[in-house]
């Protein structure tokens, strides 16, 4: 019976197979880069940074600040999909059974220098 369904399952069109199981990992993806998570069945882009407050490294500050990194999730069936993570509130995004969270955004700000949108890299844990 067991395999009946499973071929049933393989020949109709609304059965679409994905990894079961544990998945507990971390990918780092520069600005403007996209990259495949096949153990989660996702494709995930990092499209920029669309906001850095951070306080510098040189400075003194009240507040740590806040960076706001955009991100797309793509499903191995699916429409991409965008989410904004922060660093100064780190809460994580589900999309459909995985869970995304910024884990750092390099490099820290300086005062005497701005950072250009192609040097930053982000770390992410993604997790089923």
């Amino acid at each position: 019976m067991r395999l009946a369904a499973w071929v049933l399952c393989l020949t109709s069109l609304g059965c679409a197979l994905t990894p079961v199981g544990p998945l507990d990992l971390q990918v780092s993806v520069g600005a403007g880069q996209t990259i495949e998570v096949p153990s989660a069945s996702i494709r995930l882009g990092f499209r920029s940074v669309v906001g850095d407050s951070r306080c510098p490294a040189d400075a003194l500050c009240i507040w740590a600040g806040d960076a706001v990194v955009r991100i797309e999730v793509q499903s191995a069936i699916g429409p991409w999909v965008t989410y904004d993570l922060h660093t100064a509130n780190p809460q994580p995004i589900h999309h459909d059974n995985v869970t995304i969270a910024l884990v750092e955004l390099t490099p820290y700000p300086l005062s005497s220098r701005p950072i250009p949108p192609s040097e930053y890299r982000a770390t992410f844990r993604v997790r089923r």
